[in-house]
């Protein structure tokens, strides 16, 4: 299991990230490191079955590949999702519930995987709270258990 606390990067806020094949290399200021894990149950997050942790809006620094992002937009439009046109990784997206706040998959940063975590909280994202006009809900949480 790797060390969650610390990373390559001179600034411990920093982490560096990259895609699966390589192309796409950037660097994400986290707002509380590794603790704002979580899931979502939108159709989106359901089909990508990421984990995602927090970086404010211009938390997230593309160093490498910029041109081999693209993005896909669903439903409002309002969250704009972000991966590698060559691999097809997801790596960050621009969140619906706060739009000056990005959600980055854990499994692009370097030395973090998404099963070292033993439990990921899950939010309700069917009943998204922009819609409901209510605060997120907890909708379960995802454990990892090894035999």
């Amino acid at each position: 299991m790797a060390d969650l606390t610390t990373n390559s990067a001179q600034d411990p806020a920093v982490w560096p990230g990259r895609c699966h094949c390589g192309t796409v290399r950037f660097e994400a200021r986290l707002t509380d490191g590794l603790r704002t894990i979580r899931r979502c149950t939108c159709s989106l997050c359901s089909m990508r079955g990421a984990v995602a942790v927090s970086a404010e809006m211009g938390g997230i620094r593309v160093l490498q590949g910029q041109d081999a992002l693209t993005s896909y937009r669903f439903n409002t439009g309002t969250a704009e999702h972000f991966f590698c046109a060559r691999c097809g990784i997801y790596t960050h997206h621009q969140r619906r519930s706060n739009v000056n706040q990005y959600g980055v998959n854990v499994a692009c940063l370097e030395g973090v995987n998404p099963f070292d975590f033993a439990e990921v909280p899950v939010y309700d994202g069917v009943n998204h709270p922009i819609d409901i006009g209510a605060p997120a809900r907890l909708a379960g949480v995802l454990r990892f258990v090894k035999p």
